[in-house]
């Protein structure tokens, strides 16, 4: 493993961390975590606002295929 492969997996290893700390059900921070498009503060703040986890993720979700004009 490189060391930029390896850099890159301590980054998600941290996100998902951040996530689970933040109430998020381990299956979803994993799958959050490998995801750049999340703005984790963002989500964090919406949790601590009183937001389901799963609601925050579909609130943030990053639009797919769509351009902006």
């Amino acid at each position: 493993m490189s060391p930029r492969q390896r850099g890159g997996l301590e980054v998600v290893n941290w996100r998902q961390l951040e996530l689970e700390q933040s109430g998020f059900p381990c299956s979803l921070a994993a799958r959050i975590a490998r995801d750049e498009r999340y703005d984790l503060r963002q989500l964090i703040e919406l949790v601590q606002r009183g937001c389901s986890p799963s609601v925050a993720v579909r609130i943030l979700s990053p639009f797919e295929g769509s351009d902006a004009d």
